[in-house]
């Protein structure tokens, strides 16, 4: 019997059935998360989820590598937003008043975002400024983390772009007392800015060109101490390339998002 069971193991056929199986117990978990997404949520693009424990510790020591800043401390700083329960109503109730609700969860989730208030709140950046908005999740976020900024005395200044006119509806009440949209071709708006940036997070346009022009745009409106966070570098090398062209260091940040089918999207990192 034993001798039967290996000569079938040897057969090809035998062999390439017995690996796909295989190959689909990664993936069969996905497809229930699909179905009970396809029922529950009502997102079509810029889904929200949380990250699991484990990612989070990740993101936080990234963060704490390219600042040079205490693990615990920066951890400490991802949990603050991810325990704002004011700031999530807020989000929760702009939502709700919103004409896009209907395609919107009334849930609050940063993902990979709280990597970027985490940065706004080490850096303490006086620029940051974020080109393709959406519905503003993130501009929230970062204003939330400038609030807090100056709260312990260093001020700073929001701006997002979008060419969408309806986009940064959740950037109102005292969140846009730190921030405001541009609306506008981004790439047109970066090109009428003249103070210099300290934060500067792509995530508008996602056609490769159009990114790599963007970092391109505000080069000389860097200095030292810059940081660039690029939201589309699980799609493309274009920060990366930048990076190279331009002596900076480069480090890449993969989500693993919690009970969602959603395979992550990444934060790419430019630093000196």
């Amino acid at each position: 019997m034993r001798l039967f069971l290996r000569k079938i193991r040897r057969l090809w056929l035998f062999n390439f059935f017995s690996r796909v199986i295989y190959a689909t117990t990664y993936f069969n978990k996905k497809y229930l998360q699909i179905l009970k997404w396809g029922f529950k949520s009502k997102e079509y693009t810029n889904y929200t989820y949380e990250l699991t424990e484990g990612n989070i510790a990740n993101l936080a020591h990234i963060v704490s590598v390219v600042t040079n800043e205490d693990y615990k401390k920066t951890l400490g700083y991802i949990n603050e937003a991810r325990n704002d329960d004011k700031l999530k109503s807020y989000i929760i109730e702009q939502t709700q008043k919103s004409k896009m609700k209907k395609f919107a969860d009334l849930r609050c989730d940063f993902g990979r975002r709280l990597g970027w208030y985490a940065f706004v709140r080490i850096m303490k950046p006086k620029i940051v400024v974020e080109t393709g908005v959406d519905k503003g999740l993130g501009s929230v976020l970062l204003c939330s983390a400038l609030l807090k900024n100056k709260d312990d005395g260093f001020t700073g200044e929001y701006f997002g772009t979008d060419i969408n006119p309806d986009a940064g509806y959740l950037l109102a009440e005292e969140y846009s007392s730190v921030g405001k949209i541009l609306y506008g071709d981004s790439i047109k708006s970066l090109e009428k800015m003249n103070n210099a940036i300290d934060l500067f997070i792509n995530d508008s346009d996602h056609s490769a060109e159009y990114e790599y022009q963007e970092y391109k745009t505000i080069k000389n409106l860097l200095n030292d101490k810059s940081v660039i966070l690029g939201d589309n570098a699980h799609c493309t090398d274009m920060l990366s390339k930048f990076c190279t062209e331009n002596s900076l260091k480069y480090l890449f940040f993969q989500e693993i998002p919690k009970n969602h089918w959603y395979p992550g999207a990444g934060i790419g990192i430019a630093y000196k």
